[in-house]
């Protein structure tokens, strides 16, 4: 079984279709938790935050039954148009 880890600056796809670039890792001030500043790629390219525990989750099955994808957010494979 292969663990689904976080790769910062790398961009990731959430499982309904957006593209992300992961920014940072940070700390919750109240709870002490980490969570994951990260970017959105389309419009305004606001920046999200999201426990990383949560980032890295797979998807609710029995919410999402037709998401083909395994992970909420899953590390994407882009490649130069130079290579």
């Amino acid at each position: 079984m292969t663990e689904n880890k976080l790769e910062l600056h790398r961009i990731y796809k959430h499982f309904k279709g957006d593209y992300y670039l992961t920014e940072d890792l940070a700390t919750d001030s109240e709870t002490g938790e980490p969570v994951v500043i990260y970017r959105k790629l389309y419009e305004d390219g606001a920046l999200w935050v999201r426990p990383l525990s949560m980032f890295l989750e797979e998807v609710d099955r029995e919410k999402y039954p037709e998401v083909t994808q395994k992970y909420r957010f899953e590390l994407q494979e882009v490649r130069s148009v130079k290579a």
